[in-house]
């Protein structure tokens, strides 16, 4: 049997367990509500989050779709093949519903995020100021970026350009193939590609919006009659913009403008038309064509074209035998002034004996 001595420390050891239990029982039994009040905030918060972030996703994306099924809708109509190109507006609608589900989600997720710290008594003001100093350094070192970013997202929201547009980007200019955030992709007229950063682009000039101009100028003799030039370019006009498929590309009648130039070897002659965006190079290409068999049917002289039968004769005449030989010079006659002037003056001492 052990001693009253050696059952003290036990005794004292077993007394402190049972207060150190009471007291925790106690501060549980005192704090448990203000626990279960936090965490039940915390999973409200987050639940709530979460409910509203996919709402808004499945909005968003909700919205996309049916974009591109207005386009899909249009595309196949005459209007939609003018105005309408399904590649361009479905990159359009998904870049733009790319950033707007991003900045939601982050919007969103950052606000649960910090009623979150806010429920459990957590100081946010050094945090915040420490996320508004890292957002200042990550400004300044990737200004780049961020530039590239920005100009992206508006270039994409104002619809300054889309997949199939001919743009000049100043550095670089081609037909859009892939428009993004941060760089668009152009392929050139030789087949290369250039990936222009958004932000390097200053200036932007869309060609495949709106109208283009086809402009043919013809020279020709300024001795041809005015009157039979004008009705001749007049009906070549008038067919073309009747035949098909030219009529579809003409965005109005081919108009004569009239004489643009005049000069003492030539008059320049100019025709011009409104066309479909992209087709102005294939309307003057015909245009040429077509002046060009009228006028040779029509016998109107062009600049650079068959010679006249009086400019083949005088080409062709046998060239004057003494056109070659040069004028007689006036140092042929001893005695002429220029002759007698050219002569060595005679030395006064008379000639000198050789050594």
């Amino acid at each position: 049997m052990p001693s009253p001595a050696t059952l003290l420390p036990l005794a004292a050891t077993t007394d402190d367990a049972a207060e150190s239990v009471t007291n925790a029982a106690s501060f549980i039994e005192e704090n448990w509500a203000t626990w279960l009040s936090v965490g039940l905030r915390i999973l409200l918060i987050i639940v709530i989050a979460a409910a509203l972030r996919s709402v808004v996703r499945k909005a968003l994306t909700k919205l996309i779709n049916r974009m591109n099924t207005s386009a899909e809708a249009v595309e196949g109509t005459a209007l939609g093949g003018l105005l309408v190109n399904a590649e361009r507006r479905r990159q359009r609608s998904e870049a733009i519903g790319s950033v707007l589900r991003s900045v939601a989600s982050f919007l969103i997720l950052g606000t649960a995020a910090l009623m979150v710290l806010a429920a459990l008594q957590i100081d946010l003001a050094p945090l915040l100021a420490s996320a508004g100093v890292a957002g200042v350094a990550i400004g300044f070192g990737a200004r780049n970026l961020v530039t590239d970013f920005l100009s992206g997202v508006f270039m994409i929201m104002e619809d300054q350009y889309g997949v199939g547009d001919k743009i000049d980007a100043g550095v670089a200019s081609g037909e859009v193939i892939e428009v993004g955030l941060r760089v668009t992709k152009l392929r050139g007229d030789s087949g290369e590609i250039w990936y222009v950063r958004n932000g390097e682009i200053k200036r932007i000039g869309n060609l495949s919006q709106g109208w283009a101009t086809a402009g043919v100028a013809v020279q020709v003799k300024p001795t041809e009659n005015l009157a039979r030039l004008r009705t001749t370019l007049q009906e070549v006009a008038d067919a073309f913009a009747k035949e098909s498929p030219w009529d579809e590309r003409l965005w109005g009648p081919v108009e004569v403008l009239g004489l643009d130039e005049v000069l003492l070897a030539s008059m320049t002659v100019k025709v011009s038309a409104k066309t479909m965006p992209g087709q102005q190079l294939a309307v003057e290409r015909e245009l040429r064509w077509r002046i060009k068999e009228a006028f040779d049917a029509a016998g109107i002289r062009i600049i650079g074209g068959l010679q006249a039968d009086g400019e083949e004769e005088a080409a062709t005449a046998p060239a004057d035998p003494a056109a070659s030989v040069a004028a007689p010079s006036a140092l042929a006659n001893p005695a002429s002034p220029q002759s007698l002037a050219a002569s060595p003056i005679p030395s006064a001492s008379g000639p000198r004996l050789p050594k």
